[in-house]
């Protein structure tokens, strides 16, 4: 069985003070180990206040991106050592926002998805289409290259660690969200690529996620399909009580 998860990013959102406040909120509404997990990114200034509120809680922490290298002159960057001190135990990877606005390519991502495993931390890793891809009938093979490329030089036991959010970029932001059809079928097709790289085993483990203007009234529904894991939540994680009913989902 594949435990869910349920991811909240933050984004470019909120100072120390709105963070830990936001985090005590969530908290507040977090029943404990119900049979699913729960993990915030906020911004990476706000990473080592949130761990401080977090405590003992459950709540996992996760940063929103990393740098590949280790260490050096790379001004701005932060690296993941510095991350495991802030508390995280995850790194959002290759999100289509890193995608389209910084010019992640998937190269990059491949290198920052190794970087992230080697330092034996959880790489959350963001695939999908644009609304002009999919138009173009070419979402499958879209998302298929962004698994691929993100997997090369990665390894069956390093895999099976790994989560995976397929998120549709004409659904980020806009309101807009798949149906759970086309959800659970583009997660059925992660897994069909995730086996014909490391068998059955794997596309069987691997968690999927799905992320694209998930809120509390569609979690329900999108968590029914047999090949959604759980959510990677945008703007709904930014208000606590629409992410406490998102984390206590039916």
């Amino acid at each position: 069985m594949r435990k869910p998860l349920l991811a909240g990013n933050w984004k470019m959102n909120m100072t120390i003070p709105q963070a830990q406040d936001l985090a005590r909120a969530i908290l507040a509404g977090f029943r404990g180990d119900t049979g699913r997990e729960v993990l915030l990114c906020p911004p990476a200034v706000c990473l080592s206040p949130v761990h401080r509120i977090l405590g003992q809680s459950g709540i996992m922490l996760g940063a929103q991106t990393l740098h590949h290298e280790a260490s050096g002159a790379y001004t701005g960057e932060v690296s993941l050592e510095m991350l495991r001190s802030a508390g995280c135990t995850h790194v959002i990877i290759g999100h289509s926002e890193r995608r389209a606005i910084f010019g992640e390519s998937d190269s990059l991502v491949a290198r920052k998805m190794r970087a992230v495993l080697s330092g034996r931390m959880v790489p959350l890793l963001c695939v999908g289409e644009t609304l002009a891809e999919r138009k173009a009938g070419q979402a499958e093979e879209v998302v298929a290259r962004q698994v691929s490329a993100a997997c090369a030089g990665v390894g069956t036991s390093d895999a099976l660690v790994s989560v995976i959010a397929y998120e549709p970029v004409w659904a980020i932001g806009t309101g807009e969200t798949a149906t759970p059809e086309q959800a659970d079928d583009m997660h059925a097709h992660i897994r069909r690529v995730l086996g014909g790289l490391y068998g059955e085993q794997v596309a069987d483990s691997v968690r999927i996620l799905y992320g694209g203007s998930v809120n509390e009234k569609n979690v329900d529904e999108l968590m029914k399909k047999p090949n959604i894991d759980g959510a990677l939540v945008g703007g709904a994680s930014l208000k606590a009580e629409s992410f406490a009913r998102i984390i206590n989902y039916k």
